[in-house]
C-alpha cells in the first residue's frame, strides 16, 4: 500500500471511530469517559506519567466497548486541585476523577460536579520510608545463582512480545535479574488489575490473623443479614475461592459501573441473586472479590481504621510503598482490580509468601495461610489446565515447574509467580492489548531453567 493509500486508510478509520463515538448511547459515553478519567489521574498523579504516554500505552488496546470511544475524549488534567475531567454530553458535567494521596484516583458519579465534590474518606498519614532492602531500595540486588546469560536471554524473548513493561526476578531474597520498558521504571506503578484479587486475599489473611474475620464463616455483608436471605451462608472462603454461588452473566462479570461508572460497590454488587448452592460452582467474577474486600469493612466496624487497614497493617510493613489502594466515592475499596503499584512492590508481596507470612520477625498472616490460598478446594475452573487456590492461581501444570507454584495474575498481562521450593519470585508487569496473551508458564519455566 502507498503512502496516499495509507493516507485514505487511516482518514477511513478514523471516520469510522468517529461514527462509533457519535452513535454511542449515553451510558457508553459515560463510561468511556470514566475510563479515560480514571486512567489518566492514576496515570499522572500516582504514576507520574504523561497524558501522552497513557494515551499510548494504558489508554491503547483497551476493552472493547471502551476502545471506539476513547479517542473522541479530551481529558483535562488539573494539577492544582489533582483531578481529571473528560467531557462527554453537553447536557451533564464532565467524568471527574479525583486523586488523594495513598488512595489514588475516585470516579465521581455520572452527573455529579467538580465544584461540589462528595466528601471523600481521609487518606493515612505520610510516613518515613526505610532505605534499605526489603523496604528501600539499597542493596536489593544481588548477582544469580545459576546461568546469568541463559536468564539475560530469558528476559530479551518476553521483551520481545508486545507489552512488556517490567520483570523483576527475586531469588533468595534479592533481585537477580530486573528490566523496565522505556517510560517505566522501578517507582512508576501501574495499575495491578485482578493482581489485586490476591492482594484482597493476603488482606483477609491479615484480618483472620488478627481475629477481625474467620473464612469460614458466613461473610459480614451487611445487606444480606436479614432473616430469610439465602446469600446470608455464603462464607468469605466462597467469595475468595469463586464459589459464592451468586449469579454473573459470563465468566468475570462486567464491574464498568463500578470500576468506570462512579457506581458504589454496596449499591451494585451485594444485590445478585444466588443461582447456585454456595461452594458447589467455580464461577471467576469480580463481584466474589469486591464483596470479600467489603465485608472486611463491616467486620473492622470503623471507617477510618478500614481506610488506614492495608497500608498500615500490609503495605507498610513490607516496604509497598509505591501501591496506591483505590476506593469508590464512599469509600469502599475497589479491591478486585483498581489498586496500582510496582513491579518491586509486587516482588515484596511474593517475598511475603515465600516467608510463610513472616516478616521481619512478626506473623503477619496466620499459620497456615500460605497451604490455605494454594490449595484447591471444592470446584476448580475448567480451562487452561491451571487450578485456583483462594484469590490465588495454581500454576503447577507446565514441564519445568514444580508443583508448589502459584501466583497472582491480572489483565494486560500483570503476575506475580511464587515458587516456595525454589525460594524464587517471577514478576512480569505489562500493558498487553486485549485479546492477546503472555505466556507466563513458559517464561516461568525459562527463569527456573536458568536459575540453580
Amino acid at each position: 500500500m502507498n503512502a496516499g493509500n495509507s493516507l485514505v486508510a487511516a482518514l477511513m478509520l478514523l471516520g469510522s471511530a468517529a461514527a462509533v463515538a457519535a452513535d454511542a448511547d449515553p451510558y457508553a459515553r459515560a463510561l468511556a469517559a470514566g475510563y479515560k478519567a480514571q486512567f489518566t489521574c492514576s496515570g499522572v498523579f500516582s504514576a507520574g506519567r504523561t497524558p501522552e504516554a497513557i494515551a499510548r500505552h494504558e489508554l491503547a488496546g483497551t476493552q472493547e466497548n471502551v476502545a471506539p470511544l476513547l479517542g473522541d475524549l479530551e481529558a483535562r488534567v488539573d494539577e492544582a486541585s489533582k483531578t481529571v475531567s473528560v467531557s462527554f454530553d453537553p447536557a451533564l458535567p464532565p467524568r471527574v476523577a479525583v486523586w488523594r494521596p495513598w488512595l489514588g484516583c475516585t470516579g465521581l458519579p455520572i452527573g455529579a460536579s467538580a465544584v461540589n465534590l462528595p466528601t471523600l474518606s481521609v487518606s493515612p498519614p505520610q510516613f518515613v520510608r526505610a532505605p534499605d532492602w526489603p523496604y528501600g531500595d539499597v542493596g536489593a540486588e544481588a548477582k544469580p545463582k545459576g546461568d546469568a546469560k541463559v536468564l539475560a536471554a530469558a528476559l530479551d524473548d518476553a521483551f520481545a512480545k508486545p507489552g512488556t513493561t517490567g520483570v523483576v526476578i527475586v531469588q533468595r531474597g534479592r533481585i537477580v535479574a530486573e528490566r523496565y520498558a522505556e517510560g517505566f521504571g522501578r517507582h512508576v506503578p501501574q495499575r495491578t488489575w485482578s493482581a489485586a484479587k490476591s492482594i484482597t486475599g493476603t488482606l483477609i489473611g491479615v484480618a483472620a490473623h488478627k481475629g477481625l474475620i474467620d473464612p469460614a464463616k458466613p461473610a459480614p455483608v451487611p445487606e444480606w443479614q436479614t432473616p430469610g436471605d439465602p446469600r446470608a451462608a455464603i462464607t468469605t472462603d466462597d467469595l475468595l475461592r469463586m464459589a459464592s454461588g451468586l449469579h454473573s452473566d459470563f465468566a468475570g462479570n462486567r464491574t464498568d459501573a463500578v470500576y468506570f461508572g462512579g457506581t458504589h460497590v454496596g449499591e451494585n454488587v451485594p444485590g445478585q441473586a444466588l443461582e447456585a448452592k454456595p461452594g458447589t460452582r467455580f464461577r471467576y467474577a469480580n463481584n466474589d472479590t469486591l464483596l470479600a474486600a467489603y465485608s472486611l469493612r463491616a467486620a473492622i466496624g470503623d471507617d477510618a481504621k478500614y481506610t488506614a487497614f492495608p497500608f498500615t497493617e500490609l503495605f507498610w510493613k513490607i516496604g509497598m510503598t509505591h501501591t496506591f489502594a483505590e476506593t469508590d466515592w464512599r469509600g469502599n475499596f475497589v479491591l478486585s482490580s483498581q489498586v496500582w503499584s510496582t513491579a518491586r512492590d509486587f516482588a515484596r508481596l511474593g517475598l511475603l509468601y515465600l516467608n510463610d507470612g513472616v516478616w521481619n520477625g512478626e506473623r503477619l498472616l496466620p499459620e497456615g495461610w500460605v497451604r490455605y490460598i494454594s490449595t484447591p478446594s471444592g470446584p476448580q475452573p475448567q480451562e487452561d489446565g491451571i487450578g485456583y487456590g483462594a484469590t490465588f492461581w495454581l500454576l503447577n501444570a507446565g514441564d519445568g515447574i514444580p508443583k508448589d507454584t502459584f501466583g497472582a495474575f491480572g489483565n494486560r498481562g500483570q503476575f506475580i509467580v511464587i515458587v516456595p521450593s525454589r525460594n524464587i519470585v517471577i514478576v512480569r508487569r505489562g500493558e498487553d492489548h486485549a485479546g492477546t496473551r503472555f505466556d507466563i508458564a513458559a517464561f516461568t519455566a525459562a527463569v527456573l531453567k536458568a536459575l540453580k
